[in-house]
């Protein structure tokens, strides 16, 4: 098969040919029609995040068909389409496996991280982590669903029931969530870089109440914010946003480091906590809505030898929406079939 390999943090991924993989028992081979590629890919390729499998195979909003299962596998069968999401594996045995918070497992796996992941055309994942794609997606419009929905709808979750919502960084994950809060009833203000014109009309588009800067002040006083960007600045700003009582969420895996900031900005009961990863509950209620609710993904799709491309735009801030490779030559015709 062929597959993008990081050999060294830093350096642009490399084309390669290697042996499919093959099944272990509890796994599945998966033949990969679509995989995301989110801005965690970006952390660990940058080597932001430290101590990947090397080499290593990036990527975790994979979909696509069972090929291949081993011994044991009864929750699919062959040719069933299935989400590889980020979270490859976990002990079940520590405190917090035991407890329902397997999202901070002691012991874990990720996908594209210490696990090979989707930037390739063959993948090999833990059935138990696997999961039913819902079907009015195509592969490559559910891929991003994998991941910036799942951490977005587990970053709403933790937002509470805020009626005047915020979200800073309107990249893949804040399109998605932004559509679920609208379709709950909420009020949603999109924070774009400053002077984003594009990203700030796609929000509108989108049904966000607001759209503007990071650097202002939204109309309204807020319930709460997500920030997906991972700017530690956008802390204090998004904390001078949101009411007394009122919740900043931060839903990414890496952030830059959080300025000093006057006690003023989380005095009143203010809240600020971190999103760790997802757990297997979240996927299977996100999934299920993401099935039931009107959610569009604004896709573009890249060839899979175009995998440095795809990084490089999302680097740079010029996607709107979320990235998408495909293996093979589906990218470039019939690829919503």
């Amino acid at each position: 098969m062929k597959a993008m390999v990081l050999a060294e943090p830093g350096r642009a991924l490399r084309l390669e040919r290697r042996a499919k993989p093959k099944p272990g028992p509890g796994q599945v081979l998966v033949k990969i029609s679509a995989c995301g590629v989110c801005r965690t890919d970006l952390h660990i390729v940058d080597g932001e995040l430290t101590a990947p499998k090397l080499p290593l195979v990036p990527g975790h909003e994979i979909v696509g068909r069972i090929e291949a299962a081993g011994e044991g596998v009864v929750r699919f069968r062959s040719g069933d389409r299935i989400g590889i999401p980020w979270l490859g594996r976990t002990c079940g045995q520590c405190r917090y496996c035991v407890s329902g918070c397997e999202n901070l497992c002691d012991a874990p796996a990720f996908t594209g991280y210490h696990i090979d992941g989707g930037y390739a055309e063959y993948a090999v994942a833990e059935a138990d982590f696997c999961f039913p794609v819902p079907d009015p997606y195509s592969d490559i419009e559910a891929a991003p669903l994998l991941c910036a929905g799942l951490i977005g709808y587990r970053s709403l979750q933790m937002a509470g029931d805020a009626e005047n919502l915020g979200i800073y960084g309107f990249g893949a994950a804040a399109h998605i969530i932004a559509q679920v809060a609208g379709h709950q009833g909420r009020s949603v203000f999109a924070f774009t870089r400053p002077g984003d014109e594009k990203a700030q009309a796609f929000a509108r588009h989108l049904g966000c109440t607001w759209a503007g800067g990071s650097d202002e002040t939204p109309p309204v006083e807020l319930d709460a914010a997500i920030i997906f960007a991972p700017v530690g600045a956008l802390v204090p700003a998004a904390l001078a946003t949101v009411r007394k009582g009122g919740i900043v969420v931060l839903g990414g895996i890496h952030m830059s480091d959080i300025p000093v900031m006057p006690y003023r900005l989380l005095w009143g009961e203010r809240v600020v906590r971190s999103v760790a990863n997802l757990t297997r509950r979240d996927a299977e209620e996100f999934l299920a809505l993401a099935g039931q609710t009107p959610i569009r993904t604004e896709v573009e799709p890249f060839a899979l030898s175009a995998a440095n491309e795809a990084l490089t735009r999302l680097r740079s801030g010029e996607l709107t929406g979320a990235a998408v490779l495909v293996p093979g030559d589906r990218w470039r015709q019939g690829w919503r079939t």
